[in-house]
């Protein structure tokens, strides 16, 4: 049982090791997601992170309801009121590195969530997706009520959030929750491809142009349109930007070194 980090290129793997608890969160996991979440932003040669679950059963079936969600439960009923996060991420993730969850079955409750607060969702076929906090008396607490409506359309998000019933991956795929559907054998490889495709782009063009949209949600059209000027200013001075253009000139690939 662990929170596994590989290095892969400018691409760090991210595996929830716990597969015979369906890759459940307890405490310890999730201090040791929240780690390694905070060590690929820390890492210098990291670009992109991919999420993923051990096995094939379950790419994290949320809060393990036996000992995380019992804790924070007397915690908060003490008068407590600690952060609740998932790995850290699903509070933070809008300020890190671009990440896709690579969704090798069920993604449920807190799962879903951390799927959520990645950029890029995929998944392989006996993937389900579901918020099942009502059917514990519970809100999604860890980004689920915000970042759900603002991936698909507000109708499914209710019907999803207000039921706790989950869905599969061909309406996960309809709706727009995941980009695509893979075999499990090919998701992975494809959920690494992808990441190292936005890792070869500029480094510093990529974290603006996701600090740019995700900022822009809040915004408005008028005020997002004045941040995303302002941004392309901040980017074209970069020396990146101008190895760009003078690589595109000279018909050759570009090095980038984030400057």
């Amino acid at each position: 049982m662990s929170i596994d980090y590989e290095i892969d290129g400018r691409v760090a793997r991210i595996t929830i090791n716990r597969p015979q608890a369906m890759n459940a969160i307890d405490s310890a996991h999730n201090a040791a997601l929240a780690q390694a979440w905070r060590r690929l932003n820390e890492d210098g040669e990291a670009r992109v992170g991919v999420l993923t679950g051990a096995g094939a059963r379950a790419f994290c079936a949320g809060a393990d309801l036996k000992e995380l969600i019992p804790a924070h439960h007397g915690a908060v009923r003490a008068g407590l009121r600690d952060l609740w996060s998932m790995g850290g991420m699903t509070f933070e993730a809008h300020y890190g590195k671009p990440m896709i969850a690579a969704v090798n079955g069920h993604a449920l409750a807190g799962g879903l969530e951390l799927a959520l607060a990645c950029d890029i969702r995929l998944c392989s076929p006996n993937a389900t997706f579901g918020l099942a906090e009502t059917k514990w008396a519970l809100i999604p607490g860890a980004g689920g009520t915000q970042r759900l409506p603002r991936t698909v359309p507000l109708g499914w998000a209710m019907e999803m959030i207000l039921t706790g019933d989950p869905i599969d991956a061909e309406t996960a795929l309809r709706i727009g929750l995941v980009n695509r559907v893979l075999p499990q054998g090919e998701l992975l490889e494809a959920a690494m491809r992808l990441a190292a495709t936005i890792a070869r782009r500029g480094p510093l063009a990529v974290a603006a142009a996701r600090r740019a949209t995700l900022e822009g949600l809040t915004l408005g059209l008028a005020g997002g349109l004045n941040n995303e000027r302002e941004i392309f200013f901040e980017i074209m001075k970069s020396e990146d930007a101008i190895e760009g253009a003078r690589s595109f000139a000279e018909k050759r690939d570009p090095e980038f070194h984030g400057r």
